[in-house]
């Protein structure tokens, strides 16, 4: 009888997309086979408290712990272990819950998606799908992502990025050097956050000065951009390591004026189409444009690539690119895979096998120098 593979699924997290990244866990969970995986889950409270149990990702849901024994992952390479902590404050113990031989982050957002998970499964040398430590950080900070883009002659809308301080000490000064960008409409955005968090299209000054000290709730980088007056929302899900590949593209069509929190995880509001109705040409130059910006970051595993389209001029923008997209069931990553040919289970199973391609490869870096 074949060995079963030993995962731990890391959820929820301390980051305001808390929320998705269980709605996600949850439908992973669902399709994942129990005859291939022996499935250990890892439960991140908001408060950045690890968790483990069968009932994890409920207490989470509910907001309650109180029922859960913390758990952590030493940062030591080896067979990856998974320990919980039990005993009294003073007399503390590290009791084995599981080995893990791999790890599946369905985290979204800060401490998770955007490196620093990924520098601890580093350390402790376990394959875990998606992105590496550069592929992620990179793909998470919104400002930095557009500048690589430049850098690769990738087409993205105007933007600046602004600092937490340089808002507080004088609003005024990025106001005018946002306003010197382009005229309004503009988007703000906390630059290493996703899910529409914290996002807001600003038509005035005052729009503006709103949308700005929101975003700076969330993040101490903001991104203003040039707004679209009204384009078309373009997503493309990319896979793979070193030869990626990319699905069939597919359209956003939302009833608000932009894809917000609430369209895509709350009231269903929004349509999809997919595929999205592109001329043939277009369609194939979004898609190789989407592997490009992948490899540009050095992205593993999956991502999911989102393009502004305008509607007047046909002139398409490279957006963003989301190292660890929703996974919820109605998510447009698994949905354009269904599209293309690989169901939602196919998907996870494919996804499992590149982080061990990935950890492979980098078995084979050198760690010890000896002259």
């Amino acid at each position: 009888m074949e060995k079963k593979i030993r995962i731990g699924v890391i959820f929820g997290g301390r980051s305001g997309e808390h929320a998705v990244s269980l709605m996600s866990a949850r439908s992973v969970l669902s399709v994942m086979d129990p005859k291939k995986y022996s499935i250990t889950c890892i439960g991140i409270s908001k408060k950045g408290e690890w968790y483990t149990g069968d009932s994890v990702l409920e207490a989470l849901e509910n907001d309650d712990v109180s029922g859960l024994q913390k758990a952590i992952l030493k940062p030591v390479p080896g067979a990856a272990k998974l320990y919980r902590v039990t005993g009294i404050d003073t007399e503390k113990k590290l009791e084995l819950a599981a080995e893990l031989d791999v790890i599946f982050p369905v985290l979204h957002g800060t401490f998770g998606e955007d490196g620093t998970l990924q520098g601890l499964l580093e350390l402790a040398d376990v394959a875990y799908v998606g992105s590496g430590v550069l592929g992620s950080s990179v793909g998470m900070d919104k400002g930095l992502f557009k500048d690589v883009m430049r850098a690769h002659n990738i087409p993205v809308v105007e933007s600046i990025t602004v600092s937490r301080h340089e808002i507080e000490a004088d609003l005024n000064a990025v106001i005018s050097k946002a306003e010197a960008l382009a005229g309004y409409p503009f988007f703000v955005k906390p630059a290493n956050l996703g899910s529409s968090v914290g996002i807001s299209k600003c038509r005035s000054r005052a729009d503006l000065l709103e949308g700005i000290m929101d975003a700076a709730r969330f993040d101490r980088r903001i991104l203003i951009e040039r707004g679209l007056v009204n384009p078309r929302e373009i997503e493309i899900s990319v896979l793979g390591n070193q030869e990626p590949r990319a699905s069939v593209a597919g359209e956003i069509i939302p009833e608000a004026d932009f894809y917000s929190y609430s369209a895509k995880y709350l009231d269903g509001s929004s349509r999809l189409n997919i595929p999205a109705d592109l001329p043939a040409e277009t369609s194939e130059a979004m898609r190789a444009m989407a592997v490009e910006a992948y490899k540009a970051i050095d992205c593993a595993g999956m991502a999911r690539v989102d393009f502004l389209l305008d509607r007047e001029t046909g002139q398409y923008y490279l957006n963003e690119l989301n190292t660890l997209p929703g996974f919820t069931k109605i998510s447009m990553y698994p949905k354009l895979w269904e599209a293309t040919g690989l169901s939602y289970p196919q998907l996870i199973d494919r996804l499992v096998d590149l982080a061990f391609e990935r950890k492979a490869d980098r078995d084979h870096t050198v760690r010890i120098y000896e002259g």
